[in-house]
């Protein structure tokens, strides 16, 4: 890429075309030139009339063109990325006046997550990288030149480190024109969101779902119907297909028998994220994990496991915002759930959450629902006890990180996390006595034992309300 015309989106708005200053360059050679003009006169002095010549000729011919409207500078960056990607951005600098500017100076931010490694000038040779230890060089100043009426392209390439939506600016550019007499003021470009998709970790549930409730899917339900689970050998009535006539079996009965199967159903899966408190240190990918992370990450496999076998996924957070999306199957929700998860943050509040998203008319009898929580807070057992008792089929899956330890700089934190620990063990015991079941997550395989003894819970006989 080189440096181009200045297209039309970027031409220069009429209220910012006044923003050029002198510089104290200009400064010193007025001064010099009037001091040198004001001696040779007083003191006849030939020879500092002429010294301030080349001055005031010098700063003439430098200020014959002056430039009038700012530069332009715009910012983009590719979005939709999966952490531990590539980023790459990129930065224009326009010069809409037929005057070239000497210096552009730009300086930008990012976020943390944004490691941008690898600074290129489009249509030159100069390349910046970052500096062994690793600093990022997005946050350094990068001077160019600019032409008259062209734009001056600086990529920018590094790496994305954590899922989410991450601001890749403000950046701002100074120019410099007429031999550096003259300076522009800083002009500013907005952030833009660099969206991050979170890295989907194995996972794969072998066991079957507790109860399927929709009328066509691939789990086996316990209902007769069109399937491909075989149910046994009846006797031939009418309606049944001929092609389920079990031969075999008719001509050693001397009567027509039929192959009964089971109907093959969709099923609801419920994912409950609760937002109410963060725990761990987050080291990106390939770094530690805190409670968000495993989280978010463990959400975005659970979805696209059962969205891939043609299941219905839904959303929940529990926390003060209650925001929720909706069940839908296939591969444009997945991208939903992927954004939706994208806009996932802690929610720490003193009131209770608002429960009114628990409600029969969201959640189905039939769901099977998936808590995410680090059960940090006393009201996340609560409402998986309430789940529990009102019939639903509940998983628990423990998001804690493993390597959290206590502070080493307070005296007693040691035996203050030990005590936490007992407590918190006494809080998982009480779930399951209350019948939700609490397994750890570690990939693939994770809800297996789990779902088998739900889908042995829900087979066996169950009392009615009274």
């Amino acid at each position: 890429m080189t440096s181009s015309t200045v297209p039309p989106h970027l031409a220069q708005p009429p209220e910012q075309t006044a923003g050029w200053t002198p510089t104290w360059a200009l400064g010193r050679a007025v001064l010099l030139t009037g001091l040198l003009l004001i001696a040779g006169v007083l003191f006849g002095r030939v020879d500092l009339v002429v010294l301030a010549a080349p001055f005031a000729i010098g700063t003439a011919y430098a200020l014959r063109r002056r430039p009038a409207a700012l530069p332009q500078v715009q910012i983009a960056a590719e979005g939709n990325q999966v952490e531990g990607g590539e980023l790459s951005g990129q930065v224009t600098v326009g010069n809409p006046e037929s005057v070239d500017y000497d210096l552009a100076l730009l300086q930008s931010r990012a976020s943390r997550w944004l490691q941008v490694e690898r600074v290129t000038i489009a249509g030159t040779a100069a390349t910046r990288a970052a500096s062994h230890g690793g600093q990022p060089v997005v946050d350094r100043p990068l001077a160019t030149t600019v032409p008259a009426d062209a734009l001056v392209e600086v990529d920018l390439y590094g790496t994305v480190r954590r899922w989410g939506r991450h601001p890749l600016g403000p950046v701002g550019v100074q120019a410099c024109a007429a031999l550096g007499l003259l300076v522009s003021r800083p002009v500013v470009a907005e952030a833009v969101p660099v969206s991050t998709y979170p890295v989907t970790e194995p996972f794969d549930a072998v066991e079957a779902m507790p109860r399927a409730a929709g009328l066509v899917g691939a789990h086996h339900s316990r209902r007769p119907g069109e399937g491909g689970e075989l149910a046994g050998v009846r006797v031939f009535a009418p309606g049944d297909r001929l092609r389920r006539v079990d031969w075999r079996v008719s001509l050693r009965a001397r009567q027509l028998h039929v192959a009964a199967t089971l109907s093959d159903r969709d099923a609801e899966v419920v994912l409950l994220l609760d937002v109410l408190a963060e725990a761990g240190r987050s080291g990106g990918v390939g770094g530690t994990a805190s409670v968000l992370d495993t989280t978010v990450r463990a959400a975005a496999a659970i979805a696209e496991h059962y969205l891939h076998r043609g299941d219905r996924v839904s959303m929940l957070e529990y926390g003060p915002a209650g925001r929720r999306l909706r069940p839908a199957t296939g591969r444009r929700h997945y991208l939903t759930v992927l954004e939706w998860l994208l806009d996932v943050h802690p929610q720490p509040s003193p009131h209770e959450p608002y429960d009114s998203v628990f409600g029969p008319q969201l959640l189905s009898s039939d769901a099977l629902v998936v808590v995410l929580t680090p059960l940090l807070d006393e009201r996340s057992a609560q409402m998986l006890a309430r789940l529990a008792w009102s019939g639903r089929f509940v998983v628990a899956v423990d998001t804690l990180p493993d390597d959290l330890a206590p502070s080493r700089e307070r005296r007693w934190s040691e035996v203050a996390h030990r005590l936490w620990r007992l407590d918190r063990d006494t809080m998982l015991c009480q779930l399951r006595e209350h019948g939700v079941p609490v397994v750890r997550w570690a990939g693939a395989g994770s809800l297996d034992e789990v779902l088998r003894d739900v889908v042995r819970l829900a087979a066996a006989p169950r009392a009615g309300a009274r």
